[in-house]
């Protein structure tokens, strides 16, 4: 099994790519960049998203990175009265409604309504990651705030949703550097060739 990737955030300088890396490296990137030339407006976005974000840059390296360090306050959930359920395996009790019908359904299955329901949010996630919608939808958020002016932003986001790579590069084409390639990357992944 492979490790997981580490987030990656970018930061884009107008249409030119800033950087590309783990959020404290990309918050000090910016900050070097912007001290530079204040006059310049940085965008950051989340690489798993599209989402932009905005950073809190005062103060020195030290101080930006002790603000992006996750901190055991931050992650401890609030304290609430154990109830019933697993909760040393993470699990949540939430309520959902479904028919009767649905309810007979799960209940003939094998191990129960909440096995089956696990099953069925794990099967349709995967089918989401393979079909790549999520990373589509990172790469539309991504362009509209980026490309949304450029000329093709229409067709191109068209042809992205129709997972059409190669109609996508062309109508992509004159785009600036950065801006196409961070897309294309965002939407497809590198070209097997």
């Amino acid at each position: 099994m492979t490790a997981p990737s580490p987030l990656t955030y970018s930061a884009f300088r107008g249409p030119s790519l800033l950087a590309r890396d783990t959020l404290p490296a990309v918050a000090l990137a910016v900050k070097r960049a912007s001290k530079a030339d204040p006059t310049q407006t940085i965008l950051i976005f989340d690489d798993a998203t599209g989402q932009q974000i905005d950073l809190d840059l005062r103060g020195d390296d030290e101080a930006i990175l002790a603000r992006l360090a996750p901190t055991g306050i931050e992650a401890a959930p609030p304290a609430a009265p154990r109830g019933r359920g697993r909760p040393k395996l993470g699990v949540t009790a939430r309520e959902v409604t479904l028919l009767p019908r649905q309810w007979e359904w799960l209940g003939a299955q094998p191990g129960g309504a909440s096995a089956t329901l696990r099953r069925l949010v794990d099967e349709a996630r995967r089918k989401d990651a393979q079909s790549g919608r999520s990373a589509r939808n990172a790469a539309y958020a991504f362009m509209a705030a980026m490309a949304g002016n450029l000329p093709g932003f229409e067709e191109a986001s068209r042809a992205l949703f129709a997972n059409d790579r190669d109609r996508f590069e062309a109508l992509v084409a004159t785009w600036p550097g950065d801006v196409r390639i961070h897309t294309i990357r965002m939407a497809f992944g590198p070209r097997d060739e």
